[in-house]
């Protein structure tokens, strides 16, 4: 299968690079490129990618605020943000912004390919880049924690869930047991305990319920043709 790709940088020979370093790559293919916001939503609109490529500095549009609006209008398209001056501060706002992964510009060829294919396949790598940077994690999770707190939604925020873990907590919320919730997704049983391990440490929560209520206080997963919140909870436990 191949990996669909569109690359929105205003540099037209970094993008030339791009299409250079990935022609031995007969997985990736570019489908198109743009320079600007408007030509990346008009390129996105007809080339449905797997996977945007955006620089974190367009000129004179922000590349992180460019990540916020394609995820919210391409919910299920991954945004790796390519950087080249990379610090704490652009760091924190790719995550809040929903960016699945982010990197160097001077990253290398092949390394950038696995970085595209993993995110292709719902990897959600941004991780890695926190872990090594302490500060930032410690920002994230104390921003999630006071969004908790304080009843709010996370507007600003998005989801650090990939699609299937966002699916998998929505069967955990209908009450599906693990073996319910493999049967129904064509999964094994330690594939779901895999995703659900995974959902709980970058939720930051201790238990499933929690988990739910947590995605639900973000408008991640609805709830309204589910049974009483009462028996939920119940079933979730």
């Amino acid at each position: 299968m191949r990996v669909r790709l569109v690359i929105v940088d205003d540099h037209p020979l970094f993008r030339r690079g791009i299409v250079a370093g990935f022609s031995s790559e007969p997985d990736l293919l570019i489908v198109a490129e743009a320079a600007t916001s408007a030509e990346a939503y008009a390129a996105i609109d007809t080339a449905t990618p797997d996977v945007i490529l955006v620089d974190a500095d367009l000129g004179t549009e922000s590349g992180i605020e460019l990540t916020r609006q394609l995820r919210r209008r391409f919910p299920q398209t991954a945004v790796l943000i390519l950087t080249e001056f990379a610090d704490d501060e652009q760091l924190f706002q790719a995550i809040r912004a929903g960016a699945a992964a982010y990197a160097p510009k001077q990253i290398s060829g092949p390394e950038l390919a696995e970085l595209i294919r993993s995110v292709a396949a719902g990897n959600y790598l941004i991780n890695d880049s926190v872990l090594s940077r302490p500060h930032v994690a410690s920002r994230v999770l104390n921003q999630f924690r006071e969004l908790a707190v304080l009843d709010e939604t996370a507007d600003g925020v998005f989801s650090p869930l990939t699609p299937r873990e966002i699916e998998i907590l929505d069967c955990v919320a209908q009450g599906n047991s693990n073996k319910e919730i493999a049967f129904s997704l064509g999964i094994s049983d330690q594939t779901v305990k895999n995703h659900i391990t995974s959902i709980l440490r970058k939720l930051a929560v201790n238990d499933r319920t929690q988990a739910v209520i947590y995605a639900l206080k973000h408008g991640w997963i609805k709830l309204d043709d589910y049974p009483e919140p009462e028996q939920r909870l119940r079933a979730i436990r």
